[in-house]
């Protein structure tokens, strides 16, 4: 019974205040030595691990969350790890740079109304681009473009960018919508840009009401 009490509205709402990280997400594999040389490939940063642990610890760039894996880290059959998403801004510019080095990407789709169907989307939509791609033992990673969160996905009031990469894709998309805006005000130079493209950079990242 005393499970049933973790389960009340109070306590739900006492966790609710808890911050929980999401830090590392362990895959199997079943050549450490291979999996290391992959992963190393894809420009991924090796992170420094106890010793005598045999514990490999990889974070993809910009990303607050690592992959681990090792001898006896996990029961999992190697290659069960399955579409786990790596999310990017420009995924025509991720997948030639993973081509570049040598991975095997699968070609870029989108959502279509009936499924799956080739190529980026046409109007670019945020979260409707993806290409996949494996590590040697099949486990299978799903790169997925997102230009612009949905509303209540990021905190607002924590607005931040992974990498230099991801803040100058932001820069220019507030370019071209700045140059939208300077038009409907009779294109007269906009004084106050910066403070326009600080408003559109934060509101598109939280999701929230794009300024015009």
């Amino acid at each position: 019974m005393e499970n049933l009490k973790d389960e009340t509205p109070g306590n739900a709402a006492s966790v609710a205040n808890v911050d929980m990280k999401l830090e590392v997400v362990v895959i199997p594999v079943s050549d450490v030595d291979r999996a290391t040389q992959f992963y190393a490939r894809l420009g991924w940063r090796q992170d420094v691990t106890p010793p005598g642990s045999g514990v490999v610890q990889f974070t993809p760039r910009g990303s607050a969350c690592s992959v681990q894996f090792g001898k006896s880290l996990t029961s999992a059959a190697p290659g069960s790890a399955q579409r786990t998403y790596l999310i990017v801004s420009d995924i025509d510019a991720a997948r030639k740079e993973l081509v570049a080095a040598g991975i095997e990407v699968g070609e870029i789709f989108h959502l279509g109304a009936d499924g799956p169907v080739s190529g980026p989307d046409p109007n670019r939509g945020t979260y409707r681009s993806f290409a996949l791609f494996s590590d040697p033992d099949g486990n299978s990673w799903l790169l997925q473009e997102i230009t612009t969160r949905l509303p209540g996905r990021v905190d607002s009031a924590a607005t931040s960018f992974g990498s230099a990469s991801d803040l100058s894709s932001a820069f220019r998309r507030a370019e071209a919508a700045h140059g939208e805006h300077e038009k409907r005000t009779g294109g007269q130079r906009d004084e106050n840009w910066p403070d326009w493209y600080a408003a559109y950079m934060v509101a598109e990242q939280a999701g929230t009401e794009l300024p015009i």
